[in-house]
């Protein structure tokens, strides 16, 4: 079974130095029918104008990862980590007990864009832990995290996986399932025929009770996804 997000469906909220669209229920968006799906809490698009960012601000127990679209970030929090993250990198920042973190566009000049995203953790009260990585943008299928970090992915305090997929125009690719039942799929560029539905930029969809997912380019550029295998 196949639910889809349309893009232009979802929450937004336009503070001037940030726009933002919600997937799920975030800050003063709330759709009771959009509140999350499995452990995955939150993706926001976020566009931040040059020089502004998000002050020094807690989290506890959520697994936040950011994965930069456009632009750099300026990372730095409690726990002593301060980081550059440029357009391909992937952080995972596991708030634990609590930390606290600013999120600043590293430009005075370009707009930032990243996607932040919350999943909820299976272990809570933990020493928080901070990861970054670039994996690249190889064609076919890149895990970006994992719960054991098997590989030299991220490791999640979660049982999830989260992976990147990249299509050539008129190209598929079959995608096995390998834990849970239930299957997200955001699409960052492209569009994307998920077995026998339509899915275009900014798109989401929920999958359930699916082993298998064909995703055939149906654009004349390459097409990216992100999918989360959740429990």
């Amino acid at each position: 079974m196949l639910s889809v997000r349309k893009s232009q469906d979802r929450g937004n909220a336009n503070f001037g130095w940030l726009n933002s669209k919600h997937t799920f229920s975030f800050g003063n968006y709330y759709d009771p029918n959009h509140m999350g799906f499995s452990a995955l809490r939150v993706i926001n698009d976020d566009i931040v104008h040059p020089g502004a960012g998000f002050d020094s601000h807690g989290h506890r127990d959520m697994e936040i990862i950011s994965y930069i679209l456009e632009g750099a970030i300026e990372h730095k929090d409690s726990a002593g980590n301060i980081q550059t993250l440029s357009a391909g990198e992937f952080q995972l920042m596991s708030a634990g007990k609590g930390i606290y973190h600013s999120e600043y566009n590293a430009s005075k000049t370009q707009p930032l864009r990243f996607l932040q995203i919350w999943i909820a953790p299976n272990v809570t009260g933990d020493t928080p832990r901070y990861q970054q990585k670039n994996f690249g943008r190889a064609y076919g299928l890149s895990t970006i995290a994992s719960p054991s970090g098997e590989n030299h992915t991220l490791q999640i305090k979660q049982t999830a996986k989260l992976h990147q997929l990249i299509v050539k125009p008129t190209d598929s690719f079959d995608f096995q399932k390998t834990m849970g039942n239930n299957i997200y799929v955001h699409i960052i560029a492209g569009t994307v025929r998920i077995n026998h539905t339509m899915l275009y930029e900014g798109d989401g969809a929920k999958i359930t009770d699916e082993n298998t997912l064909t995703f055939h380019n149906q654009s004349n550029r390459d097409t990216t996804a992100l999918i989360f295998e959740l429990l």
